[in-house]
C-alpha cells in the first residue's frame, strides 16, 4: 500500500505548492521510489476545461482525456509519470457524483450531508491506485481557512485516522515574511497557518517555508518549537532562477530526507540525481541564444501557455541554448504590420486559443514566417490559421475562414476550411457531437495516434511514422480541401489512423515550417524534450548563425 503526503498551503496563495509536489515526487524518484501526484482543488467547477486562461490559466490535457489543472503539468514534467483522469478531481466533480448518487437512490434516502456523503467521496478518490506505487502525493489547492476547502481537510483529518499509523503525513508550505524596516523574518503568519490546521485536527510533520532571505537558526527553532514540528523538517524554500532547479535546491535543504525521517524509513536509499544534475547543467552553459516570437491572444498571463513555455525551454535545452521567449498579443498585428514586430526574431510560434479574437493577426503571422522563410510552429488554432493563410493567399479562398467565427457572429461569413467537429473514432467506437452541446467536456481530448508520410519533415523529426498525442479541440481543417491546398505546396504530412482528420501540415520548400492540430507541449519534458520542439529550436539556432 502507498504511503501518503499531503502537501497543504497557508498564509497566502500560489507559493508553490504544485512545484515542491513535483519537486518531492522527483526526489522520492531519485531514491528508487515509484510514485504518483494528485491535485485537489476546491473549486465548484467540474473541471477548468471552461474557465477563462485569464482565470485559472492553461488547463492541462492527460491521455485519458481529462482537463485539468496546470500543477499536474508540473508533476509531469518533474517526474515523467503520465497524469490520468484520477490525478485531478474538484468541489464540482464531488458534489456531482454525490448528486448523481443520490437521484439514483445509492443512499437508501437518508440525508445527503458533507459528513458523511461527501467526506467519504472524497476518500474513495484518495484511495484509487493505492496498492500501484510506493508514495501518493496529494496536494490540496487555496490556503488552510479557505470555506471551499474545509470538506477536503475534513476528508484527509478522516483518512489519516483510519488507515495505519504512519501511512500518512501532512506537509505545509507558508510564507516567511521579511520587513525591510526591522529587518526581520517574522514568523507568526506561520504559526497562525499551523494553528489554523490544528484547530481541525490536522498537524503538520514537515513545513515549508518560503523565505526570500536565509532564515535564522534562532528563527527555525522558533518555528519548530511554536509549530510542534522538529527542527530538521523545518525547510527553507527560496526563490530559485529556474523551476528545475528545484529537486536540487530542496534536496539540499533535506525536504527528502525529513520526509523518509517522517515515515521512519531507514536507512533512507542514497538518492541518484544525476538527471537532473544534467539539466542545471545545460541550462547553466547554455552556448547562445535564440529569440522566439509567441503571438497569441493570452499573453497577458504567461500561465496561459505555460506548457509551451516550459516545452520551449527544454528544446534550448536539447540544443544547448536559451531560449528568449517574447509574447505578442496577436490583436497587435490587426491593427499594425507584422514586420517591424518579427523581424529580428529567430522563430515564430502561433498557439492555440478560442474564438475569433486576435484570429487575423495569428494569420498574418503565419504569413510573414512562411514567406520570410522564418521557422513556425503552429498548435492547434496556430495550425488552423496557417491552414486559411494558405487558402486565402494560395489557393483560391480569399474568403476562407473558420466555421467557429461564423458561429460566434451567428452568420455565415467565410467558406469554412476549418469546421466543426461532429463525429470522430475513440478507440473502437465514434464519438458524436453538435454545436450544440454543452461546452464542459465536449471537445476531441486525449491522446490519439497520427500516421505520418513518410519522408515528410514530421517523420524525420519523430524519426516514426506513427505518434501519439494529445488533443483539445473541437474544430478541424475539412479534408475536402486538401487536393486544393496541397496543389498549392501545403502538404498534409499528419493524418488519423482513418484518413479523415488532418493532424499536420507542412511546408516542402521551406525550411520548417509545421502546423500541428494536438499540442506535442503537454509531453515535454527537461530530460526528455518533445522531438518537435527540439527540432524547432535546431532550425531557429540555424536561422541565428545566419543573421
Amino acid at each position: 500500500m502507498a504511503r501518503y503526503v499531503f502537501i497543504t498551503g497557508g498564509v497566502v496563495s500560489s507559493l508553490g505548492k504544485g512545484l515542491a509536489s513535483a519537486a518531492l515526487g522527483a526526489l522520492l524518484q531519485a531514491r528508487g521510489f515509484s510514485v504518483r501526484l494528485r491535485k485537489l482543488d476546491p473549486y465548484l467547477n467540474v473541471d477548468p476545461g471552461t474557465m477563462s486562461p485569464f482565470e485559472h490559466g492553461e488547463v492541462f490535457v492527460t491521455d485519458d482525456g481529462a482537463e485539468t489543472d496546470l500543477d499536474l503539468g508540473h508533476y509531469e514534467r518533474f517526474t515523467g509519470v503520465s497524469a490520468r483522469k484520477t490525478d485531478s478531481v474538484s468541489s464540482g466533480r464531488i458534489y456531482s457524483t454525490v448528486l448523481e448518487k443520490e437521484r439514483r437512490g445509492d443512499y437508501l434516502g437518508k440525508t445527503i450531508q458533507v459528513i458523511p456523503h461527501v467526506t467519504n467521496e472524497i476518500k474513495e478518490f484518495l484511495s484509487i491506485g493505492a496498492d500501484e506505487v510506493d508514495f501518493m502525493l496529494c496536494e490540496i489547492g487555496g490556503t488552510v481557512g479557505d470555506i471551499e476547502g474545509l470538506p477536503f481537510f475534513e476528508a484527509i483529518r478522516q483518512f489519516t485516522h483510519e488507515r495505519p499509523r504512519g501511512e500518512c503525513i501532512l506537509m505545509h508550505l507558508t510564507l516567511l515574511p521579511y520587513l525591510a524596516a526591522s529587518g526581520e523574518l517574522k514568523t507568526k503568519p506561520t504559526q497562525h497557518s499551523v494553528k489554523e490546521l490544528q484547530s481541525i485536527g490536522l498537524a503538520p510533520d514537515v513545513l515549508v517555508c518560503r523565505s526570500e532571505h536565509p532564515i535564522p537558526e534562532k528563527e527555525r527553532e522558533k518555528i519548530a518549537l511554536f509549530c510542534n514540528v522538529r527542527k530538521e523538517a523545518v525547510i527553507a524554500a527560496y526563490d530559485l532562477k529556474t523551476i528545475y532547479e528545484a529537486p536540487l535546491a530542496y534536496h539540499r535543504e533535506g525536504l527528502d530526507q525529513a520526509v523518509l525521517d517522517a515515515f521512519q524509513i531507514s536507512p533512507a536509499p542514497r538518492p541518484n540525481l544525476a538527471r537532473w544534475i544534467d539539466v542545471m547543467d545545460r541550462l547553466d552553459n547554455a552556448e547562445g541564444q535564440v529569440r522566439v516570437a509567441i503571438v497569441g491572444k493570452y499573453t497577458q498571463l504567461e500561465d496561459a501557455y505555460k506548457s509551451i513555455a516550459e516545452a520551449l525551454t527544454h528544446g534550448g535545452m536539447a540544443n544547448r541554448v536559451r531560449v528568449k521567449a517574447e509574447w505578442i498579443d496577436a490583436e497587435t498585428f490587426e491593427r499594425e504590420d507584422p514586420a517591424p514586430w518579427l523581424e529580428g526574431f529567430h522563430a515564430i510560434l502561433v498557439p492555440g486559443g478560442f474564438g475569433e479574437r486576435g484570429t487575423e493577426g495569428k494569420i498574418r503571422a503565419a504569413e510573414f514566417a512562411r514567406t520570410r522563410q522564418i521557422p513556425y510552429l503552429g498548435i492547434c488554432l496556430g495550425m488552423q490559421m496557417a491552414v486559411i493563410e494558405a487558402a486565402r493567399n494560395l489557393a483560391q479562398l480569399p474568403d476562407a475562414g473558420s466555421e467557429e467565427f461564423d458561429l460566434e457572429a451567428g452568420g455565415k461569413r467565410f467558406t469554412p476550411v476549418v469546421y466543426h467537429l461532429k463525429e470522430w473514432v475513440q478507440g473502437n467506437h465514434k464519438v458524436e457531437r453538435k454545436a450544440s452541446d454543452d461546452k464542459g467536456g465536449t471537445m476531441r481530448l486525449g491522446a490519439y495516434s497520427a500516421h505520418l508520410v513518410e519522408g515528410s519533415l514530421v517523420a524525420r523529426v519523430y524519426g516514426t511514422t506513427v505518434i501519439e498525442e494529445r488533443h483539445r479541440h473541437r474544430y478541424e481543417v475539412d479534408i475536402k480541401y486538401r487536393k486544393m491546398l496541397e496543389a498549392a505546396g501545403l502538404r498534409f504530412s499528419g493524418m488519423s489512423p482513418d484518413g479523415r482528420l488532418p493532424e499536420i501540415v507542412e511546408w516542402a520548400d521551406h525550411p520548417w515550417f509545421i502546423g500541428v492540430q494536438f499540442h506535442p507541449e503537454l509531453k515535454s519534458k527537461p530530460f526528455a524534450p518533445h522531438p518537435l520542439f527540439a527540432d524547432f529550436i535546431r532550425a531557429a539556432v540555424e536561422v541565428s548563425r545566419l543573421v
